[in-house]
């Protein structure tokens, strides 16, 4: 007969780790992906050479495991006496990373639209603004999605090493339950499960609109 010590609160402890885990992603996907946007724009625009300190800067995000990101702009921000909060610094700096990453989703977004078509739309008496937005974005966007939603479910993933900063998010939440109650298997599981469908619905969204659009 299958027994554990597990209650209804332990779950809800859980779920909590779980809304942590949405938040700080949420958070730091969205600012991560309008700075990606911008940073992608400029690099576009610039050029590899007169691009190339952001280049710099996007680069390091990229190469430094995210821990030490976290470690050092937690250490940072408490040096500066910043005095922000352990949900604040993770967002910071997941957002940063995120958009290190995305910087370069939307720079190949951008260079895969044919020049001759953007000549063609400027042929026609359109601004540059009106390039991006009418012709640029919609065929962009189509070409980055896959990316950026990969980016996404990997944020989310990657959001469990926020449990170094002491915020309790969902993999967290599974640890103290394990110490606690010394069932990991099942608490794992149940931990992976919660992980699953909070992915999986961001995989399906993405999935279905890549092939409304590729339909179009």
């Amino acid at each position: 007969m299958f027994n554990t010590a597990l209650t209804i609160s332990d779950l809800g402890f859980l779920a909590q780790g779980a809304l942590m885990t949405l938040a700080v992603t949420a958070v730091s996907v969205a600012a991560g992906t309008v700075l990606g946007v911008i940073f992608g724009v400029v690099r576009n625009q610039l050029g590899a050479y007169w691009s190339a300190p952001l280049t710099l800067v996007l680069d390091v995000f990229r190469s430094v495991p995210l821990l030490i990101q976290l470690v050092l702009g937690n250490a940072f921000q408490s040096i500066a006496k910043l005095g922000w909060p352990p949900f604040t610094t993770s967002c910071v700096v997941l957002s940063l990373y995120t958009a290190a990453y995305c910087t370069e989703i939307v720079r190949g977004g951008i260079a895969s639209v044919p020049p001759t078509t953007r000549r063609a739309a400027r042929s026609l008496g359109m601004t540059w603004w009106q390039d991006m937005r009418y012709i640029v974005a919609p065929l962009a966007t189509r070409v980055s999605l896959p990316s950026w939603i990969g980016l996404t479910l990997g944020v989310m993933k990657d959001s469990a090493l926020v449990l170094w900063l002491g915020l309790i998010e969902l993999l967290r939440a599974s640890q103290v339950l394990v110490t606690r109650l010394q069932e990991p298997l099942l608490i794992l599981m149940i931990c992976g499960a919660i992980y699953f469908l909070i992915s999986f619905p961001i995989a399906r969204l993405g999935g279905y609109l890549e092939k409304r659009w590729s339909n179009d």
